[in-house]
């Protein structure tokens, strides 16, 4: 064990013996007669605008105030939430989906025209949606986000108030699952058109969810209120939530361990084994879709339009290191960028190196890197820009001293979550640290993302057209099967090219007290309060 590794083991298990002592936090009060929840939710909201919003923390907040044709099940599942049924055509082009009796919280009418809205609006590009791309399968969505064609030729329409139909770009039998998303959200056109990007403050915020928006606290807390006009109101247990933005995940463990928090969406990986001996009946763990990695800034920063230079910083990268001896929740090695247990999806893309010995790929590297260039006389130089979570430093201080073995000088600059992931997307950054979680169970919600024409979301602006025809073909196939194995052709093509450095497979880290009753366990790691209720 190298110097710094035997140091950094050393700090940490000193962090989980030491960790300090924190102000004590009270409980929010409850109304007499009420239920209520208290939610840690990791990073603050930024937006709850469903067409502007694009951090998981901010969907879960927003999914308990809104929803759209379809919603999350218990187990993650889609099933029919304002669409009480819908109709496919034979060749899977047009949707027509049937609404049902709903009122905003306002008590004005839900309507077909209220997604005619909400879908041209997300499309519309000075509305800037970092998902825009998502509706990209409805016909001439690319167009009009382009600016290529005009609102009218979307393919959307309200054929009467109750009944939504929606005409594809091509066959789409995942419609269903990418309909959970935010971005399929409807939005309250009469609202938005009042009040413009001040419709979301709570004075002004009109949903059609279980919950209403009732008090917004900027690093304090955002609270939510049941909706009596919701649809399904009469089944919803828990009347009110309190949702925090919890950063410090030691200081959030404590608070659910005192019962100050009933619910927390994180925990520090390395102190598992601590919770599992103090808390073992709250740590909930397991498998969900989702993948952490590094994007590197081609656009700006020379180096990285190297592949040698990219595929000598991934091989170098001791991912069972990072998985088994800093995390240990159960993480594991990532070679790919789709995780496995997606639907519909083959196994065996991975980087060709995979299998070589940790020695054998830092061996690789050097010569990599001399072949680029550099070397002691001319070393690689950048910055690495990481969210401050204690996972994310932790772990990218361990990259950061694989890449010195070989060589590279990586300097760490840590900004807070919002600020990392604004950064990211202008681009202000040389490599980045990230990690995607499916927005719903296909392998295209990975694989998207590095499309030429993905936008903001692309972060290493990843271009191969041989990798967007591939996805473009995948589109047109209706066999599941066959669409898996060409999906499966292009990330191995994206893998072959470096274009990020996959790193590990996450786990669901969640902290549930065990009066919390509905919550399960699934691989999208979507936990909807309107399942949720407490134990008397």
């Amino acid at each position: 064990m190298d110097s710094f590794r035997f140091r950094l083991i050393a700090a940490l298990v000193a962090t989980l013996a030491l960790a300090g002592c924190q102000a004590k936090v009270t409980r929010s009060p409850c109304p007499k007669g009420q239920v209520c929840v208290e939610y840690g939710n990791n990073a603050e909201a930024a937006s709850l605008d469903p067409q502007k919003a694009n951090l998981v923390d901010e969907a879960t907040i927003i999914s308990d105030l809104i929803v759209g044709l379809t919603t999350d099940a218990p187990d993650g599942s889609p099933v029919p939430a304002l669409a009480t049924g819908w109709e496919t055509s034979a060749d899977g082009l047009v949707w027509t989906f049937h609404l049902r009796d709903a009122v905003w919280s306002d008590g004005v009418p839900v309507t077909a025209d209220d997604f005619v809205y909400a879908y041209r609006r997300i499309l519309d590009p000075q509305t800037a949606s970092i998902y825009a791309y998502l509706l990209y399968i409805l016909k001439n969505g690319q167009a009009l986000n382009e600016g290529k064609a005009s609102p009218d030729a979307l393919g959307v329409r309200a054929l009467d108030a109750h009944t939504l139909q929606l005409t594809l770009e091509h066959p789409a039998p995942y419609l269903p699952e990418i309909a959970k998303h935010q971005s399929f959200f409807p939005v309250p056109k009469h609202a938005v058109e009042k009040w413009g990007d001040a419709w979301i403050q709570p004075a002004h915020f009109v949903g059609d969810g279980p919950y209403s928006l009732v008090e917004w606290r900027l690093g304090d807390y955002i609270r939510v209120q049941k909706n009596p006009r919701y649809f399904d109101a009469d089944k919803v247990c828990i009347d009110r939530i309190n949702y925090y933005p919890t950063p410090d995940a030691v200081m959030a463990e404590r608070r659910v361990l005192r019962g100050e928090l009933d619910v927390n969406t994180m925990f520090q990986s390395n102190r598992i084994g601590r919770m599992r001996q103090t808390m073992p009946d709250t740590v909930r763990t397991g498998t969900i879709l989702a993948t952490a990695y590094l994007s590197f800034n081609t656009h700006d920063v020379a180096a990285f339009r190297d592949i040698r230079v990219r595929r000598a910083l991934s091989e170098a990268i001791d991912r069972d290191f990072l998985t088994t001896k800093l995390l240990r929740a159960g993480q594991k090695p990532a070679y790919a960028f789709v995780p496995p247990g997606v639907a519909n999806y083959p196994t065996g893309a991975q980087v060709f190196w995979a299998k070589k010995t940790l020695a054998q790929r830092q061996a690789d590297a050097r010569r990599l890197l001399a072949q680029a260039g550099y070397g002691p006389d001319h070393p690689l130089r950048f910055e690495v820009k990481i969210p401050n979570s204690p996972d994310t430093v932790l772990i990218n201080q361990a990259i950061q001293a694989d890449w010195a073995s070989i060589g590279v000088q990586a300097r760490l600059v840590q900004n807070e979550g919002q600020i990392a992931f604004v950064s990211y997307r202008n681009r202000d950054f040389d490599i980045g640290a990230m990690s995607w979680y499916a927005d719903f169970n296909d392998p295209v919600t990975f694989l998207a993302l590095m499309k030429s024409d993905t936008g903001a979301q692309n972060y290493g602006d990843y271009k191969n057209p041989i990798y967007d025809a591939l996805l473009n073909a995948s589109d047109r196939e209706p066999n599941a099967a066959k669409r898996g194995e060409i999906l499966a052709q292009a990330e191995q093509i994206m893998l072959n090219d470096e274009a990020m450095i996959p790193l590990y497979y996450l786990v669901g880290r969640n902290l549930v007290s065990p009066k919390i009753t509905g919550w399960v366990d699934n691989v999208e790691n979507f936990h909807r309060a309107r399942w949720l209720c407490v134990k008397k």
